[in-house]
């Protein structure tokens, strides 16, 4: 196998096999930005005299031609080539010769796949952040759409209080408000650029960071060359609690879906072509894609841990052990991506019982409207409260079955717009910096 730290020698093919792994097919989801980091690089080796204005041309050049297939799907990592890292540079080699050797001066491959992953962490965080506020942006319209129709409200899983579809909906909305700023924060951590820091101790060329920096628009840099290495690893998990967060709100929603589609519920329902059915049972129409969003949200949470177990007693400097993070983080950005765009989906589609509280079993739902009522009339709250609890005690009571909410955030009053300004004003600070 060709690798770039080639001695002269042939390791044990049973090394190489165990060493390097599937990282050749994750590494594919990198090719973009090692070309992105390589172009940004050689400017700047120009800039400080390691290469002249015709070698960068040619170098340039090629490197296009590289992006382009990428671009169009063709490019590989041949066998017998390590990584992304390698297979760039035999074909700039390759194609230009000797000056293709020249595009690694002053970097290694420990920073040249750090800037690597913190360009496709910022990318995902960003693709991430956007389906975030499609799905917010539904849950919104099903929000206002069905903001007076009247459902259950549950404590301790017993009927507590009048709710409503707005409410709930509602509610799901401004919780992504919250997984939104951990998203911002991920993207703040990955958005600092390490190239530069070579092998983790900085390089005796005179590299200009500040011009990588500019280059690969990037917020800030990672200054210290050591500080810069120890973000592999750290970078992970902030976007995996970030995903986590939003896996979490994701996961609730979906498992709040199949109880209220229960027939003992009977709160909602999906049309037919959005269910399932059984082999064995004809009745049976489940809500298959809400429990498969519920289960892989579940191993999203374990994400943050998985990366924590694998960086948290690593000494400091690189260690092979974080070529695994690749393993954990990629496939869950996918796998988020693909839970957000169907979740976005179905609950678009989804049909609500507007007609649930005509059944007597709910009368209790009303325990407090009355008591607020009295207490609204001049009857201190306790005896308000004992006077009701009394008839409900013998059998006698009998709900008004009106709810009069006002205040902010109520079933009355759901702040939907103050909660989008909320969510633009945070969204904003991704996408503004992301088309910069």
């Amino acid at each position: 196998m060709k690798k770039l730290w080639d001695k002269g020698y042939e390791e044990n093919s049973r090394v190489d096999y165990f060493t390097v792994g599937n990282d050749r097919e994750l590494d594919l989801r990198l090719a973009k930005y090692d070309i992105q980091g390589s172009m940004a690089h050689i400017q700047m080796l120009e800039s400080i005299g390691l290469l002249t204005k015709e070698e960068l041309d040619v170098l340039l050049q090629g490197l296009h031609e590289i992006l382009e297939s990428v671009e169009n799907g063709t490019f590989c990592i041949d066998d017998g080539i390590e990584d992304v890292h390698s297979q760039v540079e035999f074909l700039l080699t390759e194609k230009l010769g000797s000056v293709g050797k020249k595009i690694h001066s002053g970097r290694s491959r420990n920073d040249q796949v750090l800037v690597d992953l913190k360009l496709f962490m910022r990318d995902e965080l960003c693709m991430i952040a956007t389906k975030v506020k499609a799905l917010f942006d539904v849950f919104q319209q099903v929000s206002e759409r069905y903001k007076s129709v009247l459902m259950p409200g549950y404590t301790h899983m017993q009927i507590a209080m009048p709710s409503s579809f707005g409410l709930w909906f509602g509610a799901y909305a401004e919780t992504l408000v919250d997984d939104m700023q951990m998203i911002v924060a991920a993207y703040n951590v990955a958005n600092q650029n390490p190239l530069g820091s070579a092998a983790g101790y900085g390089s005796s060329f005179p590299l200009n960071r500040t011009m990588t920096t500019r280059l690969l628009h990037f917020e800030t840099l990672n200054y210290n060359v050591v500080a810069a290495q120890m973000s592999r690893g750290k970078t992970e998990r902030a976007a995996a609690y970030a995903m986590a967060s939003v896996a979490s709100t994701l996961g609730k929603f979906a498992m709040d879906a199949c109880l209220f589609m229960c027939q003992n519920y009977g709160f909602i329902s999906l049309p037919d072509s959005l269910t399932t059915g059984s082999s064995i049972m004809p009745h049976k129409k489940n809500p298959d894609v809400f429990e498969i969003i519920r289960g892989k949200c579940n191993r999203l949470q374990s994400v943050p841990n998985e990366i924590s177990l694998l960086t948290t007693n690593l000494p400091l400097g690189y260690q092979r052990d974080l070529q695994l993070l690749k393993d954990i983080i990629f496939p869950a950005t996918t796998e988020l991506k693909e839970c957000l765009d169907m979740a976005t989906f179905m609950i678009g589609q989804i049909q609500v019982n507007e007609h649930i509280l005509e059944d007597s079993k709910y009368d209790y739902l009303f325990t407090v409207e009355d008591v607020n009522r009295l207490v609204l009339e001049g009857v201190p709250f306790r005896d308000a409260y004992k006077k009701v609890g009394m008839e409900v005690q013998r059998g006698m009571y009998k709900p008004t079955k009106t709810v009069h909410h006002t205040h902010e955030g109520s079933i009355g009053n759901l702040c939907t717009e103050l909660i989008k300004e909320k969510m633009n004003r945070i969204f904003s600070q991704i996408t503004d910096d992301y088309r910069q």
